[in-house]
């Protein structure tokens, strides 16, 4: 994870700032920053989206393709995921450090997404212990602010709405044989339900408090982060504690209740901001590098 050097005097500055409830960049201990969503901007992919939240720029595509359903559940299609993290965003993602840490946040995008409870995995089967679905999901970092986990899990549910599925007609000749086709027509696709599909909330322990999409800066004061998953409405689906100091029962309590009240509270408008840019249709600016 992309780290930066903080001095005693600003740790300090930061912890007391924190307490007051006020934060280096104005902001409260539990307000986002400015954040930026953009959907269909990679034209080979099914589905895709760009997040900005602050400095941190996060691109995801999404590509589906037919596949065998795994044994234990041969009715469900799933998710594959994969993290790239761009040398660009900061020199520790070079080499080795890179991939081990997309590794790592790979492995945690698998729990958090790949569960029936996030999304309905029997609509991507196509035929019971056959044919399914296979949605592979890339992310890739392209600069580095802090608060990965929150960015990259807002720019995969924007992906999964933007994502089109085409049409599947099987069909039988005389000795039984099943065949594909898939639907030539751009119209008759698929669309995804991402109403359960869950957001990601870091909280960052700093003194006695907890702040929410931590920067850089903020993450060098923080001796333990709390990541938890939660819908549209406020049920947790994932927990995972991060850093290498501890959290006292009290404070992971404290911490999962601020998690499902600005988790809950984040869903509406991501939900409403998705809707109203594709109502647009053709009409929708395209702004950024990929304009």
């Amino acid at each position: 994870m992309a780290t930066v050097q903080v001095s005693e005097a600003e740790k300090v500055y930061v912890m007391h700032g924190v307490r007051d409830d006020l934060r280096v960049d104005g902001r409260g201990c539990e307000d986002y920053r400015h954040m930026e969503i953009e959907t269909d901007v990679v034209s080979n992919t099914d589905g895709s989206a760009k997040v900005s939240l602050g400095h941190t720029d996060i691109l995801v595509g999404i590509k589906a393709e037919i596949g065998k359903p795994r044994p234990m559940v041969p009715d469900e299609g799933y998710l594959e995921f994969f993290v790239d993290c761009s040398a660009n965003a900061t020199p520790e993602f070079e080499g080795r450090g890179g991939e081990e840490l997309g590794v790592e946040l790979s492995n945690t995008l698998y729990k958090v997404f790949n569960n029936r409870h996030s999304l309905d995995l029997r609509s991507l089967c196509i035929c019971p212990g056959e044919h399914c679905w296979v949605l592979y999901v890339d992310v890739l970092l392209l600069q580095c602010d802090g608060n990965l986990f929150d960015a990259m899990s807002i720019a995969i549910k924007a992906a999964l709405f933007n994502t089109r599925i085409p049409k599947v007609h099987i069909s039988e000749d005389e000795e039984g044989v099943k065949e594909i086709e898939l639907s030539d027509d751009p119209y008759d696709c698929m669309r995804l339900n991402v109403e359960n599909v869950p957001c990601i909330v870091t909280l960052c322990k700093i003194a006695h408090r907890h702040v929410v999409d931590a920067t850089l800066q903020e993450k060098a004061c923080s001796v333990a982060s709390l990541l938890i998953s939660v819908t549209h409405k406020g049920m947790v689906t994932c927990v995972r504690k991060l850093g290498r100091g501890s959290l006292d029962p009290d404070s992971i309590f404290e911490m999962t209740e601020t998690g499902k009240r600005v988790g809950k509270a984040l869903h509406a408008p991501l939900m409403e901001l998705l809707q109203k840019e594709e109502s647009l249709g053709k009409k929708r600016q395209k702004v950024g590098f990929l304009a």
